[in-house]
Formats: structure tokens, C-alpha cells, sequence
């Protein structure tokens, strides 16, 4: 036996004096000779509990924080909280630049419209109306008249001006039911598809103040134009042989998209918008590292500025909601159906709420991350019940005759950067999926988690190994 046993087995000396004087002398194993190797690792691990225990005690009392850890608090609170408010914020100018320079983006949010029935009908009476407003049928129906009684068919030409209300009526209704049918016809879809890809400029156009387009501002309002789409029903009413619609002459009216009665604030806001829409979600990406770097506790910084922007973005969704009841008000009923302005909003904001269900869901599973590998004794308990769930799993393997081998060696002296790893693949994977929707929000954490317990049941210690150090089965994967 060495020198520095027979000092650990004859207790504290004289110069141990002071605070460590404290360390009970019955802690420390009699001075004997081990008889066994289990006995001599036991005796080495109580040497060094009994020098760990001495340092501590030496060290005196837990100071207090000091007086700066007070600001870091403040300041990481600060932070995190000017992150969370510019969060929203940040949504909303990335939606505006992806709608405004990303055409085929544009398209997928504005594409469904067609296809919603509201704006069908609504969208049918509007070209119904145009229509019929530029076919003067009573004139019709009279000139029609004094050709059969030129044609010396008088009482046919008599019958017809009896029955004139019905048949401009029935007129009506057939152009009403063909416009219908063609509107809600695939042949309108490609044409409403090929039209909003047209008036993607317009869209700029409009935001930006530089003029008009295919979509402009008419009386306050953002409005289509129907020309191409009236040109297409005109041309299948005559395919089907109704050839009163060749009357129609070249339409240029509007479809009003929504109401604009604050137009040029909005544009200065787009343009201000536009141009930090690289700056804002990198600054609130700034303060959010920031907050969490400068916090005390880096674990609680992720935590709260975790759980602010989870926050933050269900602020978000409530703000859109109450701004739908707003938009519905401001609309009258005779410019558009509650049903179809219901419609054409819930279309153009279904990718910010997209993108807010995403990142709330990220917020929420980060925080509960953070929570979980804090020493809360409900995250302890729970990872002390998935540690013993592994272990239970790597014994009945063990138990069959399967063994990680070399492998598990390898994965148990590299465990620390394997889960690292693991977190910054799908990370990564987030960040550059492009457009993340919850289903892939969902499917990441359920691999990171695979990936996490594949690394666990790897690693952990086998059933020799935790044999020799005295662990039970029960407690393996702990």
C-alpha cells in the first residue's frame, strides 16, 4: 500500500484543520489489506468520495451570486423578450416577400380559390352579370318579333311578344347555368392559374405604388380583371352552340380580390417590410441567441425564450383571427359574399398560419427538451423511467445472446457526440427543408428521438460490465 493510502486510512492529519475537519473519520475503510479485486475497487471509490467530500467541505459555504448575475438575468430577459416580439413580425415579412418574389408560391396560395364554391358563385354572378348587361335582350327579343312578322309569321311573332318576360328570363337562366358549369370547369382552372401567374407583377405593382396591372386598385379595392376569363366562357357558350353569346362584346371588368381602404399605409409597410425581410428574422434570431448566451442558467434561457415564441406566434394567430372578423365587417355584402371574402382571406393567410403552427410546435418541443434534461424531479423521474425502459430492452437483448460488440464499445466512449450529432442533423434539416409543414415537423422529432434511443440502447453499459459495478438490472440505461 502506497503513501497516499496510508494517509486516506489514517484520517485527517494534523494540517487537516479548518472546515474539513468536519469529514467524519468513520467514513474512511479500517487500514487492512483488501482480500478481494471487488473489494479493492470499493475501497478506491470511497477514497475518492472521502477526498471529493474533504473538498467540498474546504471550500466552505456556496457563495452567493454576485451582484452582476442580477443584470444578466435583466439583460437575457430583455433580450429574449425583444426576439419574441419581433417573431411575429418576422413571419409576416417573410410571408410578404415569398408572395411578392417567389411566383410559384404565389400561385400555390392564391391556386385553391377557384376550386372554393363560394368564390365559384360568386365569381359566376359576377361574369352572369356582365354578361347579361351587355346583351340588350328585350331589344333583342323585339327585333326578333318584327323579323318573323317581316317573314309573314304574325302569330308566331305575336306568341313570342306574349311570352317575352319568360323567355328573357329563361335566356337568363341558361346563361347563368352555363357560366357555372364553365367556371367550375378544369378548362377554368388552368385559365384562373394562368391568370394569377400573368398578374403576379400586378401584385407588385400594386404593393409597391408603381401602377397598375392585372390585378389594381380600383375605389379602394384590389380587383382582377375578368377579361381573359369572360373571353373563355364566350367562346365555350358558342362552342355549345349558343350563339347569342357572340354578342358579347370585349369585357375589361373587375373582380374585387379585397378591400384596400388603407392602401398607401399598407405600402409603406410592404416596402419597409421588403426591406428588412432578411434583416428582421436574422435579428430576431440575434436577440433570441443572445437572451439564451447571456442568461445564467443557459438551460432556463432556452427554456423561456423557447417557450416566448411558442407564445408569441399563438399571439400571432389570434391577431389573424380577429383581423378575419375585421376584413368580413369592412366588406359590403354587395360587393362580395360574406362566404367568399371568408374564403379569399383564409386563402391568402394559410401559409403565415402554416408557418405559425410550425414554429409553435418548434417552440413547444425545444422548451419541453430543455425542461426534460433539467434537475426538476419530474424530468428526472422521466428520464430515470426511459433510462430503465432502454436498460430493460438492452438486458432481454443481452439476455438472447445479442450484443452491440465492438460497436457498442464505440458508441458508449463517443455517446456525448453522437446525440449532438443527432440534434444537428435535423436541425439542419429544419432549416433547409424550405417550406416545413407540421407533418415534418412531426416526423423530425419522431427521428430524433429513434436516433436518440438507438444511441442509448447502444451505449449503454452491457450486462458484465453493470454486473462488476454493483447495478442491479432494474437500474441499467439510469
Amino acid at each position: 500500500m502506497n503513501e497516499e493510502s496510508r494517509e486516506s486510512d489514517a484520517g485527517p492529519g494534523p494540517a487537516a484543520t479548518g472546515p474539513a475537519a468536519v469529514v467524519p473519520a468513520a467514513v474512511v475503510p479500517a487500514a487492512r489489506t483488501p482480500t478481494t479485486q471487488s473489494e479493492q475497487e470499493e475501497l478506491e471509490r470511497l477514497r475518492a468520495e472521502v477526498r471529493e467530500l474533504r473538498g467540498r467541505v474546504a471550500a466552505g459555504p456556496a457563495r452567493p451570486a454576485a451582484h452582476g448575475g442580477r443584470w444578466r438575468a435583466l439583460v437575457s430577459a430583455v433580450l429574449i423578450t425583444l426576439g419574441c416580439i419581433l417573431a411575429p413580425v418576422s413571419v409576416l415579412s417573410v410571408w410578404a416577400a415569398n408572395q411578392v418574389s417567389n411566383t410559384d408560391r404565389f400561385v400555390a396560395n392564391m391556386e385553391p380559390l377557384i376550386h372554393e364554391p363560394a368564390v365559384q358563385s360568386a365569381l359566376s354572378a359576377r361574369i352572369t352579370t356582365e354578361i347579361e348587361s351587355r346583351i340588350d335582350l328585350p331589344a333583342l327579343i323585339t327585333s326578333t318579333s318584327s323579323q318573323l312578322v317581316g317573314a309573314h309569321l304574325p302569330r308566331l311573332a305575336q306568341l313570342i311578344d306574349n311570352f317575352s318576360g319568360p323567355i328573357e328570363s329563361g335566356i337568363d337562366s341558361a346563361i347563368g347555368t352555363a357560366v357555372s358549369r364553365v367556371v367550375a370547369s378544369p378548362a377554368m382552372a388552368t385559365i384562373w392559374v394562368t391568370a394569377l401567374r400573368a398578374s403576379h407583377t400586378g401584385v407588385v405593382k400594386v404593393l409597391s405604388g408603381q401602377g397598375n396591372g392585372s390585378l389594381s386598385v380600383v375605389n379602394n379595392q384590389v380587383v382582377l380583371n375578368l377579361g381573359p376569363l369572360i373571353t373563355q366562357v364566350k367562346d365555350t357558350l358558342l362552342a355549345r352552340g349558343f350563339t347569342i353569346a357572340d354578342r358579347i362584346p370585349t369585357v375589361n371588368a373587375t373582380f374585387p380580390l379585397f378591400e384596400a381602404p388603407n392602401l398607401a399605409k399598407a405600402q409603406e409597410g410592404y416596402r419597409l417590410l421588403t426591406t428588412l425581410k432578411w434583416l428582421l428574422p436574422l435579428l430576431t434570431i440575434a436577440l433570441l441567441v443572445a437572451g439564451v448566451w447571456v442568461a445564467r442558467k443557459t438551460r432556463h434561457g432556452l427554456y423561456w425564450a423557447a417557450l416566448g415564441v411558442a407564445a408569441s406566434m399563438l399571439v400571432l394567430g389570434i391577431a389573424l383571427t380577429i383581423a378575419r372578423g375585421i376584413y368580413l365587417n369592412s366588406v359590403p355584402t354587395s360587393v362580395l359574399p360574406t362566404d367568399a371574402a371568408g374564403a379569399l382571406y383564409d386563402t391568402l393567410i394559410r401559409f403565415i398560419r402554416e408557418g405559425l403552427r410550425v414554429l409553435l410546435l418548434v417552440g413547444l418541443i425545444v422548451a419541453a427538451g430543455a425542461f426534460l434534461t433539467g434537475p426538476s424531479a419530474a424530468a428526472v423521474s422521466t428520464r430515470r423511467a426511459v433510462g430503465k425502459g432502454i436498460g430493460w430492452v438492452r438486458g432481454s437483448a443481452e439476455g438472447h445472446g445479442l450484443s452491440a460488440g465492438p460497436v457498442g464499445v464505440w458508441t458508449a466512449a463517443h455517446k456525448t457526440l453522437l446525440r449532438v450529432g443527432a440534434v444537428a442533423v435535423v436541425a439542419l434539416i429544419f432549416v433547409f427543408w424550405g417550406h416545413p409543414t407540421l407533418a415534418v415537423v412531426i416526423w423530425l422529432v419522431v427521428l430524433l428521438l429513434v436516433a436518440l434511443g438507438v444511441i442509448e440502447l447502444l451505449g449503454g453499459k452491457p450486462a458484465e460490465r453493470a454486473a462488476a459495478e454493483g447495478v442491479s438490472p432494474a437500474q441499467r440505461g439510469t
